[in-house]
């Protein structure tokens, strides 16, 4: 098991390094000079090759490069002082660590994230597995159908009118905002309960069909007809082999959605007006604030990649073969 783990930890660990020598690569193919964005509208030549030389632009590309490695995971030093691992430089606009910034608005998508993972799981799991224990009824006609009508909907269209009827018109909920975890559990959790809610919706519609087909085929598979010859409850059956059976599909499917689940988090952001990484994102586009857009580039990949390793230690927890491998 933990040769298993460390075996895809390595492999994500290079995958990151190649992002990092892409983003870096993009970064100086730019065709606007870097250092202009720094310099501002009235830029001498003088001040130009100063900004050169502090951001260490005036070194072959290979050796910005290794800089730029380096100061990840030791630090690097710049004129306007010294800036701690993991440095991913300083920004181009307001003259800040970019990895403090990243890291202030990184709870905030990561709440986002995580708790939108957990909800849609339990709900379309549970559902799924409800839909396929009672096959051809009309309960499962109607979560068939009510998750077919959920999966149309999109985040920027539904979240105004979960606004509208929750927050302004009716008053049940309070507006969404981002209260951390530490200060206030309870504040925390309502304050993100519609964002998790609304960015679930579609995640939960496909997996919601997704469970449901699954449990379907393994409840027709030989060793699940064997336990129920053998005289076990209905219930364990379902349970013990058929739900453990269905996981690999779901979780192989989870493992390709975990990009769009954190796409989702940046378009919740802009809707319901919070500020994370995506916000910040499309900020350092708008301001060419390039030191920023990278890190948050990097930030980004290497959670998603993490979220994969995860999902590919619980293949190993939930088929024994995977692990005997």
């Amino acid at each position: 098991m933990l040769r298993f783990i460390l075996r895809r930890t390595f492999g994500a660990m290079l995958i990151l390094l190649l992002i990092s020598v892409v983003t870096f690569i993009m970064y100086y193919a730019i065709p606007q000079d870097p250092a202009t964005l720094s310099c501002g509208k009235n830029c001498t030549p003088d001040a130009l090759a100063i900004i050169h030389k502090n951001l260490g632009m005036d070194d072959p590309l290979p050796v910005q490069y290794w800089k730029f490695l380096s100061g990840v995971f030791v630090g690097r030093d710049f004129a306007v002082g010294h800036c701690p691992a993991p440095c991913f430089g300083i920004s181009f606009r307001d003259q800040q660590m970019v990895w403090d910034t990243i890291m202030d608005r990184f709870p905030l998508t990561l709440s986002l994230t995580v708790g939108g993972l957990v909800v849609f799981l339990i709900v379309g799991l549970s559902t799924g597995m409800i839909a396929a224990r009672f096959r051809g009824t009309w309960l499962d006609k109607a979560v068939s159908t009510f998750s077919l009508v959920l999966s149309s909907f999109q985040i920027y269209f539904l979240g105004p009118i979960v606004l509208g009827i929750f927050v302004y018109s009716t008053g049940w909920l309070d507006k969404p905002k981002y209260v951390p975890l530490t200060e206030d559990p309870w504040g925390w959790f309502m304050g993100l309960l519609i964002p998790w809610l609304v960015m679930s919706v579609i995640f939960t519609a496909n997996y919601t069909r997704m469970a449901r087909s699954t449990m379907i085929e393994q409840l027709q598979e030989e060793h699940v007809r064997a336990a129920r010859a053998k005289g076990m409850a209905g219930r364990y059956v379902f349970l013990r082999y058929a739900w453990r059976g269905s996981l690999i599909p779901i979780l192989t499917i989870l493992g390709m959605d975990l990009s769009a689940l954190l796409g989702g988090a940046i378009v919740t952001e802009f809707t319901f007006g919070l500020a994370g990484l995506g916000r910040l994102a499309v900020d350092s586009v708008v301001g060419k604030d390039l030191p920023k857009l990278m890190g948050v580039m990097l930030v980004s990949a290497a959670f998603i990649l993490l979220l994969n390793v995860i999902v590919d230690a619980l293949y190993a927890v939930v088929d024994p073969r995977i692990r005997l491998a």
